[in-house]
């Protein structure tokens, strides 16, 4: 297996976009990204509202779309998708996110992955779980057959796989809504869509943003901590160990890292990775790995001493409670009450700044939309 890359970059608000670029350069995005073939830009919402770190960031999304522009990618070869859950809504989340004023800018289509085709497509890799979970046959988005994909996750924990990154987002974009059906396991999962990538895409790529990270009851329920860091790596396993390691774990203690390391389908051993850029080997944020009250209902249905109830509860016409409960829970309870006061929190901070700053559009002309923000007072 070829030596595994991944470059981390310090970087500030006032130069976050351009770091982006750099960041890219360092990780050879280009050898990752083959110009024959259409890059799919696969953004990560696990919120329809904005919560900080817990979807991927404007200057993120700006940052990869200005980057790859910069390097010759067309705006038809890039194609910037996300699906929905039964929780989240791709096209309220894009503009809630503010993704749709930077995606606008630059001349590129936000496309949910709602409005097209699935197909049923037969895999030959030796999948562990999903042909089991879905005998009928895996539905993949038909479109997504011979493009690249770049990848755009966030640095946060995540209450069933301990972390997230870069081969959890694969999981919103590969499987229909009905995924949450795989959560029970969920280490597997994430090993099949690794997988599943190597036939689907002629390339794939990364890039974190550890800005902001998101510590505890991930992926909503977090409490923001600002980093300063991004990551990036041609290798999906390496850059999601990378980003493990600082946020306080073992990266070959997480089953699907451990599993994917052992499968050669990428590096997860801290030894053997290649850093370039900033040497985080002796970053620790301290993250702990919490869960929310939804996610623990969740677990002690599929997993747990309720698994009796699981059939009835998650797999017949009552499952329709689940994302009522989540949606009540999350966007009726948690959101004005905790998440109200964190997000306060995090406004009267430089990126809350940043982040406000990307709700004005542009005053026009091609300039970049950090550009005229970094013009603009705190």
């Amino acid at each position: 297996m070829e030596e595994s890359v991944v470059a981390v970059l310090k970087t500030k608000p006032e130069t976050v976009v351009d770091d982006y670029g750099r960041l890219m350069e360092l990780a050879d995005v280009e050898r990752f990204l083959p110009r024959e073939h259409q890059t799919l830009i696969k953004l990560n919402l696990s919120w329809t509202k904005y919560f900080p770190s817990c979807s991927s960031q404007p200057w993120q999304v700006e940052g990869v779309a200005r980057g790859l522009l910069d390097r010759g990618y067309t705006r038809d070869q890039l194609v910037p998708v996300e699906n929905k859950t039964v929780v989240t809504d791709p096209l309220k989340g894009c503009e809630n996110n503010l993704w749709g004023g930077v995606l606008r800018h630059y001349g590129l289509d936000f496309i949910p992955l709602t409005h097209v085709d699935w197909k049923v497509r037969k895999f030959e890799s030796p999948l562990l779980k999903l042909q089991e979970i879905f005998p009928e046959g895996i539905e993949v988005p038909a479109m997504f057959e011979g493009k690249n994909v770049v990848h755009l996750p966030t640095v946060k924990t995540h209450g069933h796989s301990t972390t997230t990154g870069a081969i959890k987002n694969a999981f919103g974009g590969l499987l229909k809504e009905v995924r949450h059906y795989a959560h029970k396991h969920i280490h597997e999962v994430l090993v099949d869509l690794v997988y599943m990538q190597r036939e689907l895409h002629p390339g794939v790529f990364a890039v974190m943003d550890g800005t902001v990270c998101g510590d505890g009851a991930g992926p909503r329920t977090m409490t923001p901590r600002i980093k300063n860091y991004i990551l990036a790596s041609g290798d999906s396993v390496a850059i999601d160990a990378v980003a493990a390691a600082m946020m306080g774990f073992n990266p070959l203690e997480i089953p699907y890292l451990r599993m994917c390391h052992d499968r050669e389908l990428g590096c997860a051993d801290m030894q053997k990775i290649k850093l370039v850029g900033e040497d985080v080997r002796g970053v620790n944020f301290g993250f702990e790995t919490k869960k929310s009250f939804v996610i623990w209902g969740d677990q002690m249905l599929r997993k747990g001493p309720l698994q009796f109830l699981e059939h009835a509860a998650l797999h017949s016409p009552l499952v329709v409670w689940a994302p009522m409960a989540s949606n009540l829970y999350h966007d009726f309870m948690w959101y004005p009450t905790i998440g109200r006061k964190r997000i306060k929190e995090f406004e009267s901070t430089e990126w809350g700044r940043l982040f406000d700053s990307y709700r004005r559009p542009p005053a026009g002309g091609a300039e970049p939309v950090a550009a005229e923000l970094a013009e603009q007072p705190a």
